[in-house]
């Protein structure tokens, strides 16, 4: 094998290696692209890196390579709900004569064997450590076998950790959900619908002026006829289980118990009627699917658009041309699943500086919330 084509390829190695294992980055799969590996992670400044491998011999082919990027980015926009993705590649086979002209949130940066990448001024910016990779001592089989076994075990540790979040489990906490809801049905069966909402049921003037405010939680499980709790059971037995694997039968419970405490708030806010039903809560369990998706986007970014949003969109019209129903404690518990799912953050997610923007950004807006419904 000649010399410099080994070099290079021992360079696309470390490369790889740095970017899988230490950024964690996740490789993109494309069709029909070849001499090339994209990496993305939607958590670093850089989200897509892109190593070429393939030789570029002018500037037309260049800027024919930048169209393909602008191509594959707007697919992935779409994916991912994104406006703006920051790109980097890295040619290995570039001829010197090619002026690489950086383009809007596209940078470029070309490496040979006579080059010191840690010193790229970009390189020590973004990816100073970079050199835990660059500086490994193997050379040819020794170094492919080394780097291998690495980016083995730390695919394994990426699958074992999505495995863990996807996993299925049996749905306890939506069968106690159920079951209370039922109970509580048959308990309005027993003693008189009115009763039990006049002493349960939500109301602006019982909660700000009596101060009841345990209604804001014993309302979400009041309903106003058999239709009405068929309708919400059913809504909780098809999506309940699936937020309850992805989130954990704590956090689960929490989230929706106060989103539906989310409901109750929004409808004092903006009814001054009577309310009753789970909905608020089961909207805010679409709240929690909606930011697990789009945390998940590179993966979920398709079931996004094409089933969450148009079943929380359809909902939504059905409340606004329907009467009798409550929308605002809808769009209130929509509100509430996707502020609390931020704040009690899912399961794999291990960025503190995100972590902290989420729980700082829906503490605020609760506290908001809370001030509109009784101190304004």
């Amino acid at each position: 094998m000649d010399a410099r084509v080994e070099v290079q390829n021992e360079t696309v190695m470390k490369l790889m290696h740095y970017f899988l294992t230490i950024k964690k980055y996740n490789p993109v799969i494309l069709q029909g692209i070849n001499d090339e590996i994209w990496f993305e992670n939607m958590k670093e400044d850089y989200q897509i890196v892109r190593i070429v491998s393939n030789h570029i011999h002018n500037s037309e082919q260049f800027e024919f390579d930048k169209n393909k990027i602008n191509f594959v980015l707007k697919q992935i926009k779409k994916r991912t709900f994104s406006f703006k993705i920051k790109t980097l590649t890295i040619y290995t086979d570039i001829n010197d004569n090619v002026n690489l002209d950086d383009a809007k949130n596209l940078s470029f940066i070309k490496i040979d064997e006579d080059t010191d990448i840690k010193n790229i001024p970009l390189i020590k910016k973004y990816f100073n450590d970079i050199s835990i990779s660059l500086d490994k001592k193997e050379k040819g089989y020794e170094l492919f076998k080394t780097i291998g076994n690495e980016i083995s075990i730390s695919n394994k540790e990426k699958s074992d950790a999505t495995k863990k979040v996807f996993r299925s489990e049996r749905p306890y906490m939506t069968t106690i959900l159920i079951i209370i809801n039922v109970l509580v049905f048959l308990i309005q069966f027993i003693l008189g619908q009115d009763f039990m909402i006049y002493h349960f049921g939500l109301h602006p003037e019982y909660v700000l002026k009596n101060h009841e405010y345990f209604r804001l939680i014993t309302s979400m499980f009041l309903h106003g006829s058999v239709f009405h709790i068929l309708f919400n059971m059913y809504a909780l037995y098809i999506i309940g289980p699936q937020i309850e694997n992805f989130y954990g039968r704590i956090k689960y419970g929490f989230v929706y118990i106060l989103s539906g405490v989310f409901g109750s708030l929004f409808s004092i806010l903006f009814t001054k009627s009577w309310s009753v039903g789970a909905s608020g809560a089961i909207f805010g369990l679409l709240g929690a699917l909606l930011y697990f998706g789009y945390h998940y986007r590179m993966y979920l970014g398709d079931v996004i658009k094409s089933q969450i949003i148009p079943v929380i969109i359809i909902n939504l019209l059905i409340g606004f041309i329907s009467t009798g129903i409550d929308n605002a404690a809808h769009i209130g518990g929509l509100v509430g699943g996707i502020c609390l799912s931020m704040l009690v953050g899912i399961n794999n997610n291990k960025e503190k500086s995100s972590r902290i923007n989420e729980i700082i950004v829906s503490l605020i807006l609760i506290i908001f919330i809370l001030y509109m419904v009784f101190f304004r």
